[in-house]
């Protein structure tokens, strides 16, 4: 059952998120992957928040471009932790969608990593770290890593 939702607002967006799928899976998470726009299908943003926890979903990555809305969205439907991953699809160089996710007002957070690809990575590391909590199977599988990364 997944563990982890990658939502992303646009198929375009794929080639950016990328990076987190593929750590989820070097770790051993399940996750499931949804494209929902906050824009164009925000009922479907709705219903999609509303339902994750029951859908076995216990912390949600979100990608964005642009005025980024999709991670607060989906964090003003679940209680679920949301990790938002800026990406940059204009002249702004997603420093606005930055700054649209980790603006949010108080009792609605959104994590916030960074621009593009390595911010993808890093959301499913923090995703990583928050299941490592309640699953010592993503716990090791994580600390491994970090061992590994001392060896670099």
């Amino acid at each position: 059952m997944p563990k982890v939702a990658v939502v992303m607002g646009s198929k375009s967006d794929n080639d950016t998120i990328k990076p987190a799928m593929e750590t989820l899976e070097k770790l051993g998470i399940d996750y499931e992957v949804k494209v929902i726009s906050a824009h164009r299908t925000p009922e479907k943003a709705r219903q999609y928040g509303l339902a994750a926890r029951d859908n076995g979903i216990e912390v949600i990555i979100a990608a964005a471009g642009c005025a980024a809305h999709l991670p607060g969205v989906l964090a003003s439907w679940t209680t679920l932790p949301v990790i938002g991953v800026p990406i940059s699809v204009n002249e702004l160089n997603g420093v606005d969608a930055l700054y649209s996710m980790s603006q949010m007002p108080a009792g609605i957070p959104v994590a916030t990593v960074s621009i593009g690809s390595a911010g993808a990575k890093n959301a499913a590391y923090l995703a990583a770290e928050i299941l490592g909590l309640k699953y010592d199977d993503i716990k090791q599988a994580y600390e491994k890593y970090r061992q590994e990364l001392k060896g670099a």
